[in-house]
């Protein structure tokens, strides 16, 4: 087949041609290591196809993303920086469309924000898209959002006022009425080669033997069978959801020519959506195959050549063994995500905050293995996904706690079944033959604000706004990007109204994703005194703190220290410029904190970031108030 881009290379000027040429020479190496340990013997034929299409879209690259590209080619930690603040939102939930966005830039403004996340915005297929991870066209965007000339000028707003935007490329899967299933199922072959359609049950079976569900209660089973495609379709998500085949070259080239596609329009970050799941081998459970590490090196160099201003961030939410590899590790080292979320934080900050108690949290995050040189962790405490307990049994046992029995203690508080529960959940997913019961609410309504102003009880509401202000000091003062979740600035409970729209009734995730309320956002700034104004300003302040703060430059690791008490959680930071001590009291209860396990990290006195006082580390204890969060450094003492 004749390629579109053979004469891509005249369309370069003479300085673009050098800039190519240097980056094609130094990446392109990595770009086949990585495309040999998946195509083997078609790797030269691969790479062939490769150079038009790079050469064509580099060529179309605008001047603006060009001088980006070479800005972070000259800063390449610029996403390990303490100024990057992230935000995600769905955009039609927070401002109706794409260019209604640009209205409320002020807003993350004085936020801080510096990476915006706009939840899936590709055309999704009608009815259940599975929140829009159903991509019907990868060209086009969702018509009630706007066009794809509008994210094109978002985009350009955004760097103009120093903002990042990240988009979802889901890469496991297209909708079944994208046009490759169509064409596959109209009988071509080259698109029947994209997906993977097995003629008989028999083998359908054989895969099944060592495949789990993802969804075993709406979307039982990993195949669909399909009457116009004449077999059965590979489906892990949803009977909609069609599984490409990346053995398939005409996949990666496709992807790549997408991915160059869109970060000309003026895409910073791409997260890789369910790429844990890409690559599927018999017998497996394919999931975290080694080949999935070798096409995103391989997608990675290919964005190094045409759009080095490009980051990836890996949507894996695996175990911590596994989780690294998308970071990069052994001959991986450095080529493939720049980003990934970092799920267990998130599952211990809840579990330590309902148990009053950081000793499994210590276990287990001690364990965690360090985040590969370069690279850096999406820290966050809330997400529009559900919230799974997902508690390895040995850290449970090895911080004296059931694991099964915890996990249904988690549960049980965060659905508000558990006595004393400060908690508004919802159970999402219960599993009865294996007792998991995950749990939907928003941030606030889980930490208590919700139950606090039904009751009009100040002192309960207090505690809430509290507890909001130290999950998010947490993933602010952890190391990385910290993702807010939108309204969760200003305090947003449950939408009790989810079950309304026929469209969602099904799926009680939308409780925690009701539309922004703007009116409530203008109340908070001007009321500081309001549980939702000090939320507002709690926040700002951290941010604030953060943003001067070199120590948490994500370079640098979090090392969970051994608390003295264990309603005290114990975090240290080495930097050159200072050592850095965090500590987070996760209860209702005033701790006086033994200050010898201050001294021997920091000596004898210490700066307090959040407020501002120096300390004498010399008395016995220190006064730490319920829910009270510090931070400490040595900077700037003699």
């Amino acid at each position: 087949m004749a390629s579109p881009f053979r004469d891509a290379a005249d369309l370069l000027s003479e300085p673009a041609r050098q800039t190519f040429e240097l980056r094609w020479s130094r990446y392109l190496p990595d770009l086949e290591s990585g495309l040999r340990a998946v195509y083997g013997e078609r790797t030269g034929e691969i790479v062939e196809r490769l150079r038009p299409i790079l050469e064509r879209r580099a060529a179309e690259r605008s001047p603006e993303l060009r001088c980006l590209d070479e800005a972070r080619l000259l800063t390449p930690g610029w996403l390990q920086s303490p100024t990057m603040i992230g935000y995600a939102a769905y955009a039609d939930r927070f401002a109706g469309t794409l260019s209604g966005i640009v209205d409320h830039l002020d807003h993350l403004e004085a936020l801080g924000v510096t990476y915006l996340h706009l939840m899936p915005f590709l055309e999704p297929r009608p009815g259940d898209s599975d929140g829009g991870y159903a991509v019907a066209d990868h060209r086009a965007v969702r018509p009630d959002l706007g066009s794809v000339a509008d994210v094109e000028s978002l985009t350009a707003q955004l760097r103009r006022h120093g903002i990042s935007l990240v988009m979802d490329l889901v890469v496991n899967h297209v909708a079944a009425e994208h046009d490759w299933a169509v064409r596959a199922r109209a009988g071509e072959q080259r698109y029947r080669d994209y997906f993977h359609i097995l003629a008989d049950r028999h083998e359908v079976d054989r895969w099944e033997e060592s495949l789990p569900e993802v969804f075993p209660d709406f979307a039982p089973g990993n195949f669909t069978l399909d009457d116009a495609a004449g077999g059965w379709v590979r489906t892990t998500f949803n009977s909609w959801q069609w599984d490409l085949n990346w053995a398939d070259p005409d996949v990666f080239c496709e992807f790549v020519d997408l991915m160059s596609w869109w970060a000309n329009k003026g895409v910073e970050v791409f997260r890789l959506d369910a790429t844990a799941f890409i690559w599927k081998e018999l017998g497996t459970s394919c999931q975290n195959r080694p080949q999935v590490h070798d096409i995103t090196q391989a997608l990675r160099q290919a964005m190094r050549i045409v759009a080095p201003a490009v980051a990836f961030k890996a949507e894996a939410i695996v175990g911590p063994t596994d989780l690294v590899g998308y970071l990069g590790t052994d001959e991986h080292s450095g080529l493939v995500a720049d980003m990934a979320y970092h799920n267990a934080l998130m599952v211990h900050l809840w579990s330590a905050l309902a148990a009053r108690d950081s000793s499994l949290a210590e276990v287990a995050l001690r364990r965690f293995p360090d985040k590969p040189t370069g690279t850096t962790w999406a820290t966050y405490a809330r997400c529009h996904d559900d919230i799974g307990w997902a508690i390895d049994d040995p850290d449970a046992r090895d911080a004296g706690l059931d694991p099964v029995a915890h996990r249904r203690f988690l549960s049980d508080f965060y659905s508000g079944q558990f006595p004393g529960s400060f908690a508004r959940g919802l159970v999402f997913q219960e599993n009865p033959a294996t007792g998991d019961r995950r749990i939907s609410g928003s941030l606030a309504s889980l930490a208590g604000l919700q139950a606090a102003l039904e009751a009009g009880d100040p002192a309960r509401t207090a505690d809430a706004v509290a507890r909001i202000l130290l999950l998010h000091t947490a993933i602010l003062g952890f190391g990385g990007v910290p993702l807010l979740w939108m309204g969760d600035e200003i305090g947003t409970l449950n939408d009790d109204s989810w079950a309304c729209d026929p469209d969602h009734a099904g799926d009680n995730r939308w409780v925690h994703r009701p539309r922004m309320d703007w009116r409530a956002a203008d109340e908070a700034r001007e009321h500081p005194r309001s549980a939702a104004g000090r939320i507002w300003w709690g926040i700002r302040h951290v941010i604030g703190v953060r943003r001067a703060t070199p120590e948490l430059d994500a370079a640098a690791e979090t090392v969970v220290l051994p608390s003295p008490d264990t309603r005290i959680m114990m975090w240290g930071r080495d930097h050159p410029r200072g050592r850095m001590v965090q500590l987070y009291n996760l209860s209702e209860q005033v701790v006086w904190f033994p200050m010898h396990a201050l001294r021997q990290e920091l000596g004898d006195r210490a700066t307090e970031l959040l407020s501002g006082f120096q300390y004498d580390l010399t008395p016995a204890v220190l006064r730490i108030d319920p829910f009270q969060r510090l931070w400490f450094t040595t900077r700037g003492l003699p």
